[in-house]
C-alpha cells in the first residue's frame, strides 16, 4: 500500500514526448501528528451523531460509534427508554473494549486507557504512545475526505509516519516516462498490481460483566488479562492485569488482512479480507496460527457458535472481488482443518450474532433476520424485520442490540421469535 521510493529530480532531461504518460498523483497535505493527538480525545455532553458504526455493552450503558468521531454513552437502565448521557471524542480510532470500569481505545496509533467508574466524570488514566502503531491509518486525519476519481499513485516519499498526519490532498497530473516514473516513485508502473493502489482509499439490557461485549465488527477483544487488537496483518497483545499499566507484549503477525476479532475459549477467529484465521491463545501472552479458511476478497466478519462458524462476506461494493454476498458456515470441529458446509445467499449482510440456537443476521437495507440454526443445513427463518437498515447486532443475556442508520434497536427474546423493545434515535 505504501509507495517506499526515493524521489528524485535528476530526470532524463532528453525522454521523447512520445513516451511519455499522464499520471494522476495524489500527495498528503501534512500537520504535526503531535498536535493532532493532543486534540483527539475528550468527554463532552450529548451531541447529534453524524455516522453511526459498531456499538459495545457494558453494565447498564451501551455506547455507540460514531465512524471517526468517537463514542456515544446511552445509560440503558431502562431497554425501552435509553437515554444519551454523553460523548467521548476519540479521533484516529478503531474501536474499545472495557474491564473492571476501564476503558481500552486507540487513538491515532496510542492506546488510551480512560477511567469510567464515575461516568458522570470520565478520567484519562494512561496513553501509550504508538502502543498499536498503524502507521498510515492512524496519521490520516478523521474529517480529511479521501481524493475522488482515479488516482495512479499516492506519492508518501515526503512522508514521516513519526511527526506527520494528513489533513488533504494535493492532486495533479504529471507526464514521465516509464523509466522517469520508476525512479520517482520506486517501481515499474507497467508491472503494478493496479489494484492494489486503486483500493487504498477504502482499505477502513446489557450485560452485568466486568468486561464488555461488542459485535462481530469488534477489532478489540479481552480475553482474561489480555487485549488483542488486530490492525491490519498483525495482532498486538497487551497484559492488562494492571489496568491502568498495560504491558506491551509481541506482537504477532497474521497470514492476511485482518479485520475483525472473535474468541472461543482459548481460540481466537479473526475475520479478514481473504478468508478467517484461527489462532491459539492457551499460551496467552504468544497467539499461535493455527489453520484459516480461505475465499475470494471480501469484508468478513465471523462469529463461532460450537463446532462451526458462521462468517457473512459482502461483496457488491469495494470489499468484493467476484464472491458471492451470503452467509457462509464453516465447519471448524477439526481446528487444523476448517471446511465449508454451507453457504445461504444474502443481500447484502453486514454483522451477525448467535445466542444458543437462533442466528442473526444484519442484511443491511434487507432489514434484520432471525434463525434457528439446530439445522445448518435447513436453516429456519423465525423473523424478518424489513424496511430497516442494519449493521451489527449484540445478543445478550436478556435482550439483543442491533445497530442500524443512527438509531439503536433493542429485541427481547421469545421461545421462537424475538419482539421489539425499543428503537431510540440518536439524532
Amino acid at each position: 500500500m505504501v509507495l517506499i521510493g526515493v524521489y528524485s529530480c535528476d530526470l532524463d532531461d532528453d525522454v521523447s514526448s512520445e513516451n511519455l504518460q499522464t499520471y494522476i498523483v495524489a500527495t498528503p497535505i501534512k500537520t504535526d501528528l503531535i498536535t493532532l493527538k493532543a486534540e483527539a480525545i475528550a468527554v463532552t455532553e450529548p451531541v447529534a451523531i453524524e455516522n453511526s458504526g459498531k456499538i459495545y455493552a457494558y453494565k447498564n450503558y451501551i455506547f455507540v460509534n460514531d465512524i471517526n468521531r468517537g463514542f456515544h454513552i446511552l445509560d440503558n437502565t431502562n431497554a425501552e427508554a435509553p437515554t444519551n448521557i454523553g460523548f467521548i471524542k476519540l479521533e484516529g480510532n478503531n474501536d474499545i473494549s472495557i474491564k473492571d470500569d476501564r476503558l481500552f481505545a486507540d487513538s491515532y496509533g496510542d492506546l488510551v486507557v480512560m477511567d469510567i467508574s464515575d461516568i458522570n466524570n470520565i478520567t484519562e488514566a494512561n496513553r501509550m504512545e504508538n502502543a498499536i502503531y498503524q502507521e498510515f491509518w492512524c496519521t490520516v486525519g478523521f474529517d480529511v475526505e479521501w481524493p475522488e476519481g482515479q488516482i495512479d499513485v499516492y506519492d508518501y516519499s515526503d512522508f514521516d509516519y513519526n511527526k506527520d498526519a494528513i489533513v488533504g490532498w494535493d492532486v495533479a497530473e504529471v507526464k514521465l516516462s516509464d523509466e522517469q516514473f520508476e525512479v520517482q516513485f520506486g517501481y515499474n508502473p507497467n508491472a503494478r498490481d493496479v489494484t492494489a493502489f486503486d483500493n487504498v482509499a477504502e482499505n477502513s439490557v446489557p450485560t452485568t460483566s466486568t468486561t464488555g461485549q461488542g459485535g462481530s465488527f469488534a477489532r478489540f477483544k479481552i480475553v482474561a488479562d489480555y487485549l488483542y487488537a488486530v490492525e491490519p496483518w498483525s495482532i498486538n497483545v497487551f497484559d492488562i492485569s494492571d489496568l491502568d499499566a498495560p504491558i506491551v507484549l509481541d506482537e504477532v503477525y497474521a497470514n492476511g488482512n485482518i479485520e475483525t476479532i472473535f474468541n472461543q475459549g482459548d481460540m481466537l477467529f479473526l475475520g479478514g479480507t481473504q478468508g478467517m484465521y484461527i489462532y491459539d491463545i492457551s499460551a496467552p501472552d504468544k497467539p499461535t496460527y493455527v489453520s484459516e479458511f480461505t475465499h475470494g476478497r471480501a469484508c468478513d466478519p465471523v462469529v463461532v457458535s460450537g463446532d462451526y462458524a458462521f462468517v457473512t462476506l459482502r461483496s457488491n461494493n469495494f470489499c468484493g472481488d467476484g464472491v458471492e454476498s451470503g452467509l457462509y458456515i464453516v465447519d471448524v470441529s477439526d481446528l487444523s482443518n476448517p471446511t465449508l458446509s454451507k453457504t445461504y445467499p444474502m443481500t447484502e449482510p453486514y454483522g451477525l450474532g448467535v445466542k444458543e440456537e437462533k442466528l442473526f443476521i444484519c442484511d443491511g437495507p434487507d432489514g434484520l433476520k432471525v434463525y434457528d440454526k439446530s439445522n445448518i443445513d435447513d436453516l429456519v427463518q423465525l423473523n424478518h424485520f424489513e424496511d430497516i437498515n442494519t449493521y451489527d447486532v449484540i445478543p445478550l443475556a436478556n435482550s439483543l442490540l442491533m445497530i442500524g442508520d443512527k438509531v439503536l434497536y433493542q429485541y427481547e427474546y421469545l421461545d421462537n421469535e424475538i419482539r421489539l423493545l425499543s428503537a431510540y434515535s440518536l439524532n
